[in-house]
């Protein structure tokens, strides 16, 4: 194979043969196709698109091009839950304890946060002792024992979609639906679940700003994965204000005690709902959502969700008090409340500079080697269609440190009041299956 016509024959439109395209990875990973060919080729892609068949195929070289997860010693049908970004996402932290409360053996790789907050890893790092780097075997041990394990990705996973990405990065090919694709559902692939629900967010707080394009990248992966032999369903949700209350590590943790508690946000809950549905659907344990949304809501009533929190908490060494008294979490030693500056409703709420805000506080990483401070984060107290009064409260900024005035001044300008009432956004938006 030479790198010089696979260019030249997607250039011109051609499709590439699943031969050329695992050559071209291979070689790539290797370190034998220089990134200037492998940049021309991305640009192509940009312009030219990717049928199906090459995107499956794309994906599939990806995820072989490193270590690939085994969970054959996992029994039963092994899910995986994705989410494409948001703001006070605390989906995975209900999820997993939600779903195997009712048999979903939940295997879970998940990464840390480079961003306004930290990863599910941090979020859970958030619980004292917890461990998030466990050994293929405790890893599957767990997963047979308390239907739930989440460990840190380790190893040598997907080197060439980490060497592509960082390429697409610096020449403007990161806005390609084919390559956004191949990469999530690379590492999808590469963590072994038989099966996969996405969350894909749409709006002011997500990757996707539009529902047209969030629809377009679901179809892109739900086609993969489902090419590639594993089960995928597309959920797109909302993101035009930040889900639930809490943005930040042990506030996140927090909210989703009170959620599996039946305390949560209703969005938060809702969402859960939609996702973990699917999730029982995937498994086999139910032919139909509606019955495995019962199953769900039955768990949260009886109490079991919760106590397969504690088990889940408890088998990766931390302490499952919290799920009892989530006080026990870290708590910021400063707090200062952002207040309205006039009367009215909220109108809207740009998510992602409350979470810019968040991270200002200590919330997130600004590099791979800042530090998260756990106990930082905001608390929303408004959201659309909430009626505001000058002087209430609008947030609760938590922090280290009083320095707080860049952040609250974030907060602040992401507020939008206006005399009339507006509508909340509609929170789910399509299933693609």
């Amino acid at each position: 194979m030479r790198m010089v016509d696979v260019i030249e024959k997607k250039r011109s439109g051609g499709e590439l043969t699943k031969t050329e395209i695992s050559d071209m990875i291979e070689q790539y990973t290797a370190g034998d196709i220089p990134d200037y060919q492998m940049s021309a080729l991305a640009m192509a892609v940009f312009f030219q698109g990717m049928t199906t068949d090459e995107r499956v195929h794309l994906t599939q070289a990806m995820a072989a091009s490193g270590d690939q997860v085994d969970l054959s010693g996992i029994e039963g049908v092994k899910v995986d839950k994705h989410s494409t970004g948001g703001v006070g996402d605390t989906t995975t932290l209900i999820l997993a304890p939600l779903a195997a409360s009712v048999g979903v053996p939940v295997a879970k790789m998940s990464g840390r946060g480079l961003g306004h907050t930290g990863g599910t890893i941090d979020k859970l790092e958030a619980i004292n002792g917890f461990d998030v780097e466990l050994d293929g075997d405790t890893f599957n041990r767990l997963v047979n024992e308390n239907k739930a394990a989440v460990t840190g990705q380790s190893g040598n996973l997907t080197p060439a979609d980490k060497k592509l990405y960082g390429l697409r990065d610096v020449t403007a090919t990161v806005d390609s639906i084919p390559l956004i694709a191949s990469s999530i559902m690379s590492k999808k692939l590469a963590s072994g679940a038989d099966a996969v629900v996405l969350d894909v967010k749409t709006g002011t707080g997500a990757f996707m700003k539009e529902t047209k394009e969030a629809r377009e990248l679901a179809q892109a992966m739900v086609d993969i994965g489902n090419g590639a032999g594993r089960h995928t369903t597309a959920v797109i949700s909302d993101m035009n204000q930040p889900l639930g209350y809490a943005v930040g590590n042990a506030l996140e943790v927090k909210e989703a005690v009170e959620t599996l508690k039946g305390e949560g946000p209703d969005d938060i809950f809702e969402l859960c709902l939609a996702l973990g549905s699917h999730m029982v659907v995937a498994a086999g344990l139910t032919e139909t959502t509606e019955e495995a949304e019962e199953r769900l809501r039955e768990a949260v009533r009886s109490g079991k969700a919760l106590e397969t929190m504690k088990t889940f908490i408890a088998g990766q060494g931390g302490d499952p008090a919290v799920a009892d008294d989530p006080e026990k979490l870290s708590s910021a030693s400063y707090k200062k409340e952002v207040t309205a500056a006039e009367d009215g409703y909220v109108a809207s709420i740009a998510a992602d500079d409350i979470g810019t805000a968040a991270s200002m506080l200590g919330a997130g990483r600004t590099t791979k080697e800042s530090t998260i401070d756990l106990a930082a984060g905001i608390m929303l107290h408004k959201k659309i269609g909430d009626m505001v009064q000058k002087g209430e409260v609008l947030a609760v900024m938590h922090s280290s440190t009083e320095n707080t005035e860049e952040a609250e001044a974030k907060i602040m300008s992401s507020y939008t009041i206006e005399t009339q009432q507006t509508k909340p956004p509609q929170l789910l938006y399509d299933v693609i299956h």
